[in-house]
């Protein structure tokens, strides 16, 4: 019942979305200047009014010391805020609105039933990976996901919530698929690959040890911004209009940098861009990404994590020819997602899906790589289980 109710919040969502994001798209160029602020001050203005519905950090938080709570008020505030900041371009994709709103219910959903402890928990994390599913289309996935992302170092601590998240992920997957006919063929066309040589291994390696150099570089960008942010005086609105100013300028004279790459990451695969512009560009995606989360706009990293990865594997293969493209990029996607968001497993399911990489251990590997190479304190430090561990 939650999956499937979860499902068609989701396919709800994804049409408004779509409505939204087709009638602000035509804005482009020089107007973005106007555009992008003028959003950043209604996403500034319905948090300060609705109130802060928080980030990923809040719902890990409450996963672990609230037991599963994940607070359904907040709603209004997520939902409006989030369809906003995703239509008018902001680098950030639907996951996070879908993740806390279903969880919510499965909150909402344990509380009539009278659930406690792991039980009520178990619910929410199911209600969680049915909004992940909605989304990637990856039922087992969105499962891995919404447990891995809670921990760095465990990788899936709350076990016991692992079947009912599968349950209601394949709820969710159906009927989201039914309503937006999303999620049946792979979201992105790469180029065919065949894995046929031990060497690709080393390949994928490689674009792990890269995925992760490029998950510390952006790291360091978000948290930069972060502390740029935190230091405008004022109400959160002033914050969300200066992001919007930021992003909006980046998006006039870097395109591609504009919305959260769903779209965007179909024509870098297609068109052929030089070495230089794709590091330009993947460069421009992080800062984008990063003024986006940290400017009090609403939305997740991940897909626009994957598009950079796939900028940065390409502009690889373009510099050095030879290497599979198809490998290059996908295993940079994987390692740069994996270092930030610290999800190894549910990465490389996610990108098998999404890609249609069958194969998938060289994915694997890359994520792997990225996991183990990532900085000590994850980027959502709420992921550490104490305030200790961070200060450690």
């Amino acid at each position: 019942m939650v999956g499937t109710v979860s499902g068609l919040f989701a396919g709800l969502y994804w049409n408004v979305l779509e409505l939204l994001t087709h009638q602000l798209q035509r804005f482009q160029g020089l107007s973005l200047l106007i555009v992008m602020p003028l959003a950043g001050l209604i996403v500034g203005l319905v948090i300060h009014f609705l109130g802060n519905p928080g980030e990923i950090a809040v719902i890990v938080d409450n996963i672990h010391f609230r037991g599963g709570r994940l607070d359904g008020r907040k709603n209004p505030s997520m939902i409006l805020a989030s369809l906003i900041s995703i239509a008018a371009g902001g680098s950030a994709g639907p996951e996070a609105p879908l993740v806390q709103v279903t969880g919510s219910f499965g909150t909402w959903v344990g509380d009539r039933l009278k659930l406690q402890g792991e039980d009520l928990r178990s619910m929410s994390l199911a209600a969680m990976a049915a909004g992940f599913t909605a989304l990637f289309g990856a039922p087992l996935g969105g499962a891995m996901f919404a447990l891995e992302i809670l921990h760095h170092q465990h990788i899936v601590e709350y076990y016991e919530a692992l079947m009912p998240a599968i349950v209601s992920s394949c709820a969710s997957y159906l009927v989201f698929t039914a309503i937006t006919h999303l999620g049946i063929a792979p979201t992105w066309h790469f180029p065919q690959y065949r894995l046929e040589n031990i060497d690709d291994f080393a390949f994928a390696i490689l674009f792990g040890i890269i995925g992760a150099i490029a998950g510390w570089i952006f790291m360091w960008i978000f948290r930069t911004c972060d502390n740029a942010f935190h230091r405008i005086p004022g109400p959160i609105y002033v914050r969300t209009t200066l992001a919007g100013l930021g992003i909006g300028s980046l998006a006039a004279f870097l395109p591609l940098t504009r919305y959260f790459g769903h779209e965007e990451l179909e024509i870098i695969l297609e068109t052929s861009f030089s070495g230089v512009f794709l590091l330009t560009l993947a460069l421009g995606k992080m800062a984008a990404i990063s003024m986006t989360v940290t400017g009090g706009w609403r939305g997740g990293f991940i897909i626009p994590l994957f598009f950079t990865g796939a900028c940065i594997g390409k502009a690889v293969v373009v510099l050095i020819p030879g290497i599979n493209p198809a490998l290059a990029m996908i295993c940079t996607m994987a390692a740069i997602n994996a270092a930030v968001t610290r999800t190894p497993i549910s990465t490389t399911l996610l990108l098998s899906k999404l890609t249609s990489f069958s194969p998938f251990t060289p994915i694997l590997f890359a994520s792997l790589v990225g996991f183990f190479l990532a900085p000590k304190v994850p980027l959502i430090a709420a992921q550490l289980k104490s305030q200790q561990e961070a200060i450690d």
